[in-house]
């Protein structure tokens, strides 16, 4: 067992480590410049087609025809003034320059220039510039960014463009076909195939909330992060964001977020600048052996309810602590990320049907979702959410935020998670609107001072530096 959790390692492709995701609910108005979801139904072959062009006789050829040049390599760009090292210094080379960061792949969405690609591939650019299969090249302009799903959307100025459709990843079958396509090792548009080896699939490790991927074992190395993963039908089911491995190479671990989950936070940067999340508010996790024999639970799967959260939508409809979470609209719930899988791609005021049991019978019940407020505090990894009066009340605290979950496998999230942060740099703070104004007008050199109230109710100060 200890083997396989070394070899459960997770290595980002291109060296950073930023795990989310969510899907979207489609209404009937599509934001402009974003093509509709692909539909080919009529012409094309269904995912749960059964004749041979999953067999051995599959034939990849026009899907990657049809995506390749719709790949972008994505390169991360510093920009300096003056002499960057001691030979530029001795030599007099004052003039500054140009340095490349990192670099990866990114996915053309619409033929006016929108691009999604991973948020760590452009993380921390001073300058981002995509080169297209054509080997032209444009500056891109970063729109928005969520690190939490580690997506981000870039603009070049261009019409015209070879896109890749969206396709539904909710309808990806395990050993469907699918092709990747991007950069690996600056090896410009090269094209793997691989199956569908698992969806739904959460890699946390350190983190508070489940993820959401899909796993496959077609190739993905270094440089493919935010490239496509596209069915056989050529439509983007995917964006390639991370892989397993004990070395940061391919072994046959791959994980892609799923493609709803992606255009969901496309279309939020574009309609409302930053991700809208709405949340059922309880808290549980999934069903498991300990449950089944303590609870004598008669399922062996879904979403055992710890807690409900007061005030939510959950609580409204009359969801309870015990009760198990079987499924929501149409998608079958065996595991928690399967829920947050679902849940994270709608936004607040959605209403879905919860279809859930209570000792041993099935109900059903209409919940509103609310809306869910974070903020990242980027210098130190920890992201903050505003706190319920229940969450005061347990720690005997006035006001505050609560830490949500931390970003560094380097915290102890079992210790800071849920802990009640009262002030900052001695400035109170009562919901997450404080924490962000706090830090837009503070200067990023200046230290940080965390005033939080413990699990065990202990007041302590913390200082970064």
């Amino acid at each position: 067992m200890k083997n396989l959790s070394k070899l459960l390692l997770v290595s980002i492709l291109g060296g950073a480590l930023t795990l989310g995701s969510y899907k979207i609910f489609f209404e009937e108005e599509i934001p402009a410049g974003l093509p509709p979801v692909s539909n080919t139904a009529a012409e094309a072959i269904p995912a749960n087609y059964s004749g041979n062009i999953y067999g051995t006789n599959a034939d990849f050829t026009e899907a990657a025809e049809n995506t390749v040049n719709g790949v972008v390599h994505v390169k991360n760009v510093a920009v300096f003034k003056g002499p960057r090292t001691m030979r530029d210094l001795i030599y007099g080379n004052h003039s500054g320059g140009k340095a490349l960061q990192g670099a990866g792949s990114g996915v053309i969405i619409s033929p006016d220039g929108y691009i999604v690609t991973n948020n760590h591939v452009i993380k921390e650019a001073n300058e981002v510039e995509v080169t297209l299969n054509n080997n032209k090249t444009y500056k891109a302009e970063i729109i928005g960014t969520d690190e939490t799903s580690d997506i981000a959307l870039l603009k070049i100025d261009a019409e015209g463009l070879d896109y890749i459709p969206f396709g539904d990843s909710d309808n990806v079958k395990l050993g469907e076909w699918v092709l990747a396509v991007g950069n690996p090792f600056n090896l410009k548009s090269t094209v793997t195939a691989g199956i569908i080896s698992a969806t739904a699939r959460d890699l946390n490790t350190y983190d508070a909330t489940p993820q959401s991927f899909i796993q496959t074992d077609a190739a993905i190395n270094p440089g493919n992060s935010g490239g496509a993963l596209v069915n056989i039908n050529g439509e983007l089911v995917g964006i390639n964001t991370a892989i397993t491995s004990q070395t940061g190479s391919y072994v046959g671990y791959a994980f892609a977020v799923p493609s709803n989950n992606t255009r969901k936070i496309v279309e939020d940067i574009m309609e409302y600048g930053d991700v809208q999340k709405g949340i059922l508010g309880i808290k549980g996790g999934s069903v498991n052996q300990r449950a089944i024999e303590e609870l004598n639970l008669q399922t062996s799967q879904g979403v055992l309810v710890a807690e409900v959260t007061s005030g939510s939508g959950a609580e409204k409809a009359g969801l309870q602590e015990g009760d198990i979470i079987k499924k929501i609209d149409d998608i079958n719930i065996t595991k928690f990320s399967d829920l947050t899988g679902y849940i994270y791609t709608k936004r607040p005021d959605d209403e879905v049907e919860v279809t859930f049991l209570r000792k041993g019978n099935e109900r059903q019940a209409i919940v509103k979702l609310s809306k869910f407020e974070t903020y990242v505090i980027s210098p130190i990894k920890i992201e903050v959410a505003n706190a319920t009066d229940e969450d005061l009340q347990a720690l005997n605290v006035e006001h505050g935020v609560k830490i949500h979950r931390t970003l560094s496998p380097k915290l102890p999230a079992s210790e800071l998670v849920g802990t009640i942060i009262t002030a900052i740099d001695n400035k109170r703070v009562s919901n997450v609107g404080d924490v962000e104004r706090i830090f837009r007008s503070k200067n990023p050199s200046e230290e940080i001072i965390i005033s939080i109230v413990d699990k065990n109710g202990q007041k302590q100060r913390m200082v970064w530096r």
